[in-house]
């Protein structure tokens, strides 16, 4: 497990919290692996009928930790690898996942999202894939789902021009459920997953099982992403963004 990554359970809710608020929620190879194993935990027993993933402070998670990417890359089809297998949890699993996006979801932050079944921010959320602007590629089926949620026009907004989606812009349209005051949130959220933790949890699989219908399909779009994904960390694009942001300048991809 990770230090930075919070787990714990009430009402047959389980709580994931990414707790890093130094390194803006940043997500290491280390911090996959505690979330991967929350909802694996979470999707194969009945400790808990609701997940609720969140972060702490003011921010969501400002996506991947750099410095890991660096260093450890990311194998194209290697399952255990920590960022591959938090992916294929969290889309796999067969129970309701909620995120409470309580301040910027910023890359996987955002990408999460879309597979998780209920999303909900506060007023202050933001979201953010800025893939392009690093060298890289959209990852987590975004390239096929954020079309599918947002729309084409929207999504390539979002994707290829790093558009900077509001609240109120994710609620409009339908990126969230529903948008709450920022102190109020958590309160909010926990009510809902409670409620749904008390429905009955067979019902609740085979309704997520209808309604994720496409978990193949998806499987297959990320797959394909995932490789060119992992070739575009050893690129020189990559390379180059790196450097730029440790230098506090713009990069030249020139």
């Amino acid at each position: 497990m990770s230090e930075h990554i919070i787990v714990s359970t009430q009402d047959r809710v389980t709580t994931v919290t990414i707790s890093r608020t130094d390194k803006k929620n940043a997500i290491t190879f280390a911090m996959y692996t505690a979330i991967a194993e929350a909802i694996e935990e979470y999707g194969q027993t009945d400790q808990a009928r609701a997940l609720v993933i969140t972060g702490e402070g003011d921010m969501f998670t400002a996506g991947n930790d750099l410095q890991d990417f660096m260093t450890g890359g990311l194998p194209a089809g290697d399952a255990e690898n920590p960022i591959i297998r938090f992916l294929n949890a969290i889309r796999d699993c067969p129970k309701p996942l909620i995120a409470a996006v309580n301040g910027s979801a910023i890359g996987v932050g955002l990408t999460m999202l879309l597979h998780c079944d209920l999303v909900y921010s506060a007023n202050s959320a933001t979201f953010s894939a800025p893939f392009v602007q690093l060298g890289l590629v959209p990852e987590a089926g975004s390239s096929m789902l954020l079309p599918a949620s947002l729309g084409m026009a929207v999504a390539n907004d979002v994707l290829l021009a790093g558009r900077v989606l509001t609240a109120a812009d994710a609620l409009n349209h339908g990126l969230v459920a529903r948008v709450f005051a920022d102190g109020e949130l958590m309160n909010e959220v926990q009510e809902i997953a409670k409620a749904i933790a008390a429905s009955s949890p067979v019902a609740l699989k085979q309704s997520k099982a209808l309604i994720r219908n496409q978990r193949d399909e998806v499987a297959g779009h990320m797959a394909a992403e995932i490789k060119i994904f992992a070739a575009q960390l050893q690129s020189p694009d990559f390379a180059e963004s790196v450097a730029a942001k440790l230098q506090k300048r713009a990069p030249n991809y020139s």
